[in-house]
């Protein structure tokens, strides 16, 4: 599959750099004696491939990837979801196959997400039904893989991690309420990885890279249901990685976040790392990475 459309991505990511930067900045960008990585240093690397692909939905686009580490288990799981602007047509899942396979090497299971995005179907409500629909299988399907859901975690990078503080909001929306579900996977820590939290900021966000339709569709103006710093709390911890040198997602979005939800009396959990950018997140080589997957560790015990 291929997992980057890269003219639309490079063209995003160009935007976002004229829009942000002006000529003495870009050219101290381009001098940096270190670059950051871009989509290709990662992703023309072989990729590892998962242990099995599970349907939850009719939809091409409805299934997960699992990766399972070797040995009986049960083995603690992480559930992922990839990012791309919540758009199919930049990426799929297949991006975040390094650090699942990182996580597997180290007796992780990871349960890998793929939904329909904005540009298939997907958007307010069609993505987080898909999201809540995947995540429900798991803990429909967790004793038969022989998982153990002591502790889940979900994790998402980017527009992913938007989805990711979504998933361990959900269970806290009213009974009910068709997003919810009638008996939602439990989510114990969420951690975002330059995520994109707040959809009525990203709606403003005129020359970003992702947009400002996007968002929108992803919002449906039903922020309660869709917008975590709008959601009702859960008991999940929430964490925020970002990397110094994102130009998609800085650490300021993470500090807002953070900020809003100390008003509504939620400690967040923040952590930056550098000098990286936004690849790097989700790079197995990476000083991000690496504190992301020791952070993993000790939530689960494993450290």
């Amino acid at each position: 599959m291929q997992t980057i459309k890269w003219g639309a991505l490079a063209l995003a990511v160009l935007l976002l750099g004229i829009r942000l930067v002006d000529g003495s900045q870009v050219a101290a960008m381009l001098s940096e004696d270190k670059p950051i990585m871009q989509w290709p240093d990662l992703l023309s690397q072989p990729s590892p491939r998962a242990d099995r692909t599970i349907a939850y939905g009719k939809d091409p686009l409805q299934v997960v990837d699992l990766w399972l580490p070797k040995g009986k288990g049960p083995h603690p799981v992480v559930v992922m979801i990839h990012g791309g602007c919540w758009q199919t047509e930049i990426a799929t899942r297949d991006i975040m196959n390094y650090i699942a396979d990182d996580l597997r090497k180290d007796g992780i299971a990871v349960w890998n997400i793929e939904y329909r995005g904005v540009d298939r179907g997907g958007g307010y409500p069609g993505t987080y039904l898909d999201i809540g629909a995947a995540a429900d299988l798991l803990a429909a399907q967790a004793k038969p893989l022989n998982l153990d859901l002591a502790t889940t975690i979900a994790i998402g990078h980017s527009a992913g991690g938007h989805l990711a503080l979504w998933l361990a909001a959900r269970q806290a929306l009213p009974a009910g309420e068709a997003l919810r579900g009638t008996n939602p996977l439990r989510i114990d820590a969420a951690i975002s990885q330059a995520g994109i939290a707040d959809l009525r900021a990203a709606m403003q966000r005129e020359g970003h890279a992702c947009g400002t339709e996007a968002p929108a569709k992803m919002a449906g103006q039903a922020f309660a249901l869709t917008s975590p710093p709008e959601m009702p709390v859960s008991k999940a911890l929430q964490i925020q990685f970002h990397t110094d040198k994102d130009r998609i997602a800085p650490p300021e979005y993470a500090e807002t976040y953070a900020a809003d939800m100390k008003k509504r009396g939620v400690a967040v959990e923040n952590h930056v790392h550098g000098p990286e950018g936004h690849v790097e997140l989700i790079a197995p080589s990476s000083r991000s990475w690496a504190a992301q997957k020791a952070r993993i560790k000790q939530l689960l015990g494993r450290t």
